[in-house]
């Protein structure tokens, strides 16, 4: 079995009207290099030519024939005449074997190699006596230059062609066309353009922690957003950033350890306590000053100008700041933008979900500057002394209120046994009370500060004044010995003792001051986070800004792909006006004659859907014209208006067919053409959507070769959103030429496609069927009017039969022949184009039917070499017979 080979486009010319325009080799190749420029394709090495044209015409023509072997290429040059209709009538000669008019002239610049002639006499064949088409139906006409413009089938009937003798055959075909009707395929294109280009939606908010996250992130991109020199040291030791943080450092630890002298009972007795713990305060927030200043200096940057990375890095490092070292990091940022958008694209994401990740992306990898990081740098707390109390921790006073009123508890037991004496004794009652009065006071001396500093003891000095005159009162009633008075004194100052200690050190706690340490490092620790946050926003930050520019332009490309493909989506009315290709395949198509020069535009309204509007570019390869109008195959013939049938009466009509079926049967249907037309299978728009994102990728692959090479810029954005616009072009035209069934050629290569059911709803066993049918006479139906069938060899052996079907569904034609038990053909052509599938056979003419003749130009003016049938002493001025190799 074969499978096609990648060949150039076929290039379509119609000599039957219009060919003297090309009567020079300058107006050929322009008008060969006009129809490939539109098409955007370059000059191809080895060009292709399909020319329809009369018998007569081969003669006619010879100059134009001449001019297109004689085609300046690269490579060889192939043409494919398609011979339309009988031949005239000739001239006559004694002892000839065929009629007069049935002779086929070949001029001798058509009988080398690389050429092939193919003659359909009768293109419709009738299927019925009362149906009488013309022998060059258009429609018919169409179908068969339509399924010749697909390159690998022209190569291998030019090839079967070449093994013929006289290199001419005369077709016969039996053809199945599956496919989608228009409007099912418009639609369908309109739904995948709609979910290709998605909606600008606000993103989740799992998707936002997801991208804040860097989960699913290409390890380029991974490491110029989370890493950032992170975990490293930000201060060089020694540096003047690390000295000034150091020295604040530690005149926070000596006010920390004072603080903690001045909780301990001698704290409470010894005044130089206080005022250590003071100046350690002063000596830390003058330390603090210190490094906010150093760290102001970090992030105000040098001047007004924007510095460059360079002056920045010098700056830092004149502050004893380290920026992490970046080398290699910038080197894959197109190869981490493309895996990405790749990765997001898989997944099935429309083009403006895409763009939103890229311009989340964008603003996750673009540095701080420092400036933007001055307003937090405000935003920390700036103790002052005045200010103590609003730097307490929040919830101290309470919880210190909670155990200073507990306190009164214990403070009223060791009153209570502190008081139990009677007589002269009774005096000594007041020690305990006396006690926690003195603490009070002393207490209230070392918190000067704390606004109302006697209210920490108020409840302990009640409880102890209390307990005293409980103690009191007891001892009165029952007058206990002094042993027992002195050891209750003696336990109640132990009591009242440790009381008064957890009551200072709770009180010093909860003293406003105390907590300006706890506030100076709270601050010291911001500073801190935010100078190595400014560092971090340093690190690598070319390459990240870089990187941002990279991803927003891509963000802004992708989504004015996406506006691109809406506007696509738009009926045909909204988007009338508007280019329907870049550069020169944005000219609408317009249709003409076969009688148009080629200059100039006619036919069709611009306003037609793009999907009923013929196709310039095969996405396949194939090519026809589009700029004469010639690139519709059906609309092409069908403007020439039929000859005059001759209808049957009314009354012999019924008679003859009552049921008046042949009528009723669809105009423009060969009667050996076939064609399944399917509504749509359940993956249509999911794989039409594909496509579309497979061109995306494409399209972007030359932004992010840029990207790698550091040049991205407007033109470069500009380059890519025409490239997207060029293959959705590219993808709508081989939806209307080649189906949904065959991949655009833009399509991924390891992508699986879903078969004919599901994409098209037909039925797969229908070409497998066909492409197996045995090879013999009642499978196709021959091109041949019964005139020209007495010319055609009797010989079933010398027929050349081609077998093809898409290369889309290969896999479900071999499978049908499995599961059927069928004996898959030798010989199949995989073709690619997704619409057609059949057998093609190529018969040989009788010998002595083809006549090879040259030109003689004579020297007068008179001298018409052009006219190569007229009379028999015209053709005998004008031409001399080919015998053999010999004139």
């Amino acid at each position: 079995m074969r499978t096609s080979q990648e060949s150039g486009a076929v290039i379509h010319l119609d000599l039957r009207a219009g060919a003297a325009e090309l009567d020079t080799a300058q107006a050929l190749r322009a008008r060969v290099a006009r129809r490939l420029g539109r098409a955007g394709l370059p000059e191809p090495d080895d060009p292709l030519f399909l020319v329809v044209d009369t018998p007569a015409g081969l003669t006619d023509h010879q100059q134009q024939y001449e001019l297109l072997t004689g085609y300046r290429a690269v490579g060889e040059v192939r043409l494919l005449v398609l011979l339309v209709g009988s031949a005239p009538g000739s001239y006559a000669d004694e002892g000839e074997a065929f009629r007069p008019d049935r002779r086929l002239v070949r001029p001798a610049v058509l009988r080398a190699s690389g050429v092939g002639l193919l003659w359909a006499g009768d293109l419709r064949s009738a299927r019925t006596a009362l149906e009488r088409p013309a022998p060059d139906d258009p429609d018919a006409l169409a179908v068969l230059v339509d399924l010749l413009s697909v390159p690998d089938l022209y190569l291998e009937v030019l090839r079967a062609i070449g093994s013929l003798p006289e290199a001419v055959a005369a077709p016969g075909i039996r053809l199945l066309e599956q496919d989608l009707p228009a409007e099912v395929r418009d639609q369908a294109w309109r739904d995948a353009l709609i979910r290709f280009a998605g909606e600008d939606t606000e993103l989740p908010p799992d998707v936002l922690t997801s991208v804040s996250s860097c989960a699913g992130l290409p390890e380029p991109l991974r490491a110029l957003v989370a890493f950032r020199g992170r975990d490293r040291p930000h201060r060089e030791p020694g540096g003047r950033a690390d000295t000034a943080y150091r020295d604040c450092a530690d005149a926070l630890d000596h006010a920390e350890d004072s603080l903690a002298g001045l909780r301990q009972l001698p704290g409470l007795l010894r005044p130089a306590r206080r005022q250590a713990f003071d100046a350690d305060v002063d000596e830390a927030r003058r330390a603090l000053d210190a490094y906010r200043e150093v760290v102001a200096m970090a992030l105000r940057g040098g001047g007004g100008a924007a510095p460059t990375a360079a002056e920045s890095a010098a700056r830092l490092t004149a502050l004893g700041l380290r920026v992490p070292s970046a080398e290699g990091v910038g080197e894959r940022i197109g190869e981490g933008l493309k895996e990405f958008a790749g990765k997001l694209l898989a997944q099935g994401l429309p083009l403006r979900a895409v763009a939103q990740r890229f311009t989340g992306l964008a603003g996750r990898v673009e540095p701080v500057p420092g400036s933007a990081l001055l307003p937090r740098l405000a935003a920390l707390p700036h103790p002052r002394p005045g200010a103590d109390a609003d730097g307490a921790a929040p919830g101290t006073e309470g919880a210190a209120s909670s155990l200073l009123a507990l306190a009164a508890v214990p403070a009223a037991g060791a009153g209570l046994l502190g008081a139990l004496w009677h007589g002269w004794y009774l005096a000594l009652a007041l020690v305990v009370p006396l006690l926690f009065t003195g603490v009070a006071v002393l207490g209230a001396a070392r918190l000067r500060d704390a606004g109302r500093p006697g209210r920490w003891a108020v409840a302990p000095r009640i409880g102890a004044f209390g307990g005293a005159v409980a103690g009191a009162a007891l001892a009165h009633v029952t007058e206990p010995p002094v042993w027992m008075s002195c050891a209750g004194l003696l336990l109640a100052l132990g009591v009242a003792e440790e009381t008064a200690r957890r009551l200072w050190r709770t009180a010093a706690a909860s003293w406003a001051p105390a907590a300006a340490t706890a506030a100076l490092r709270r601050t010291l620790d911001g500073l801190d986070a935010l100078l190595a946050e400014a560092v971090q926003e340093h690190w690598a930050v070319e390459e990240r800004l870089y990187c941002a520019d990279a991803a927003r332009s891509a963000a802004g490309m992708l989504r004015a792909a996406a506006d691109a493909a809406e506007a696509e989506a738009l009926p045909e009315p909204e988007r009338r006006g508007t280019p329907t290709a870049p550069g020169g395949l944005g000219v609408p198509d317009d249709f003409g004659g076969p009688g148009d020069s080629g200059d100039q535009d006619g036919g069709a309204s611009a306003g037609d859907d793009w999907l009923s509007r013929p196709s310039a570019l095969h996405a396949d390869g194939t090519f026809a014209d589009a700029d004469d109008g010639e690139d519709d195959w059906a609309s092409e013939y069908a403007w020439r208006e039929e000859p005059p049938r001759e209808e049957p009466a009314a009354d012999e009509d019924r008679a003859t067919d009552p049921a008046g079926l042949w009528q009723e049967r669809a105009e423009g249907v060969p009667r050996w053409l076939d064609r399944d037309t399917g509504e749509g299978g359940p993956e249509l728009v999911a794989t039409l959507a594909g496509d579309l994102r497979d061109a995306a990728l494409v399209a972007m692959d030359s932004y992010w070769r840029a990207v790698e090479r550091g040049r991205i810029g407007t033109r470069t954005v500009q380059r890519t959103e025409e490239r997207v616009r060029e293959l959705l072009y590219t993808a709508r035209r081989h939806l209307r030429q080649n189906g949904v069934l065959a991949p655009p050629p833009f399509a991924a290569a390891g992508r699986v496609r879903a078969g004919s059911a599901q994409l098209l709803g037909t039925d797969p066993q229908r070409p497998a069927e066909l492409v197996g049918a045995e090879a013999d006479r009642q499978a196709v139906v021959q091109l041949s009017s019964p005139e020209q069938g007495a010319l055609l060899s009797r010989d079933p052996a010398a027929a050349v039969w081609i077998r093809f079907a898409p290369r889309a569904v290969r896999d479900e034609v071999e499978k049908a022949w499995r599961t059927t038990g069928v004996a898959p053909p030798e010989e199949v052509l995989w073709t690619s184009s997704g619409r057609y599938a059949g057998l093609l056979r190529l018969t040989p003419l009788r010998m002595g039917v083809v006549d090879t003749v040259r030109s003689r130009r004579g020297a007068g003016a008179d001298d018409d070499w052009t006219a190569p049938y007229g009379r028999r002493d015209d053709q005998a001025a004008s031409y001399g017979r080919l015998d053999g190799e010999h004139w």
